[in-house]
């Protein structure tokens, strides 16, 4: 029986992970969509106080909820399937904007209970490809940082961090690729 591959494709803000998801998508892959970018679209739309510059925590726990939620919807499907972005991905938000350590408990327990594959693809930081828009206002040096934190919150997850190359994005989509056929 062929068993799910839950693998998280994460890194700071303006990295090229949708771009890449989108190629893998068009490879025929399935892939789950950016939960923070669609809570924050709904948010705005409806004058909800649950984006990152207005009421942090109610976003936070809105993310996990939903991470949680995709993770359930994939775990039970077969193949490869890329996440947009992981649980840990919340936690390490909520270290990084300094919030309740009582969500930051939650969080913990939410990574050792819901497992993705143990090797993470982190975007890194690529001035080159950067840009900020609606959804994303963090500048470049909040980008170094991110990435910075999400690779420690990863590996203090016990997930093994693996950079994605500053390349095209058939290149990135390739190294994946290879990457995982080597386990």
């Amino acid at each position: 029986m062929n068993e799910s591959k839950l693998i998280v494709i994460s890194g700071g803000p303006g990295a090229g992970k949708t771009t890449l998801l989108e190629e893998l998508r068009r490879r025929g892959y399935t892939c789950s969509s950016e939960i923070a970018r669609q809570i924050i679209q709904e948010q705005v739309a409806s004058d909800g106080r649950a984006v990152p510059w207005n009421d942090r925590e109610e976003y936070s726990k809105l993310m996990l909820l939903r991470s949680i939620d995709s993770w359930q919807e994939y775990a039970a499907a077969q193949g490869t399937i890329f996440f947009d972005r992981g649980i840990p991905d919340t936690l390490c938000y909520v270290r990084l904007v300094g919030l309740s350590s009582q969500l930051e408990q939650q969080l913990k327990e939410a990574c050792r209970r819901y497992r993705y594959w143990p090797r993470v693809f982190l975007a890194p930081p690529w001035q080159g490809i950067y840009e900020t828009d609606a959804e994303r206002k963090q500048d470049f040096a909040e980008a170094v940082k991110t990435y910075d934190q999400m690779a420690r919150t990863y590996l203090d997850c016990g997930y093994q961090v693996i950079p994605l190359p500053l390349a095209s994005v058939e290149e990135r989509a390739d190294f994946i690729l290879q990457e995982i056929a080597k386990t």
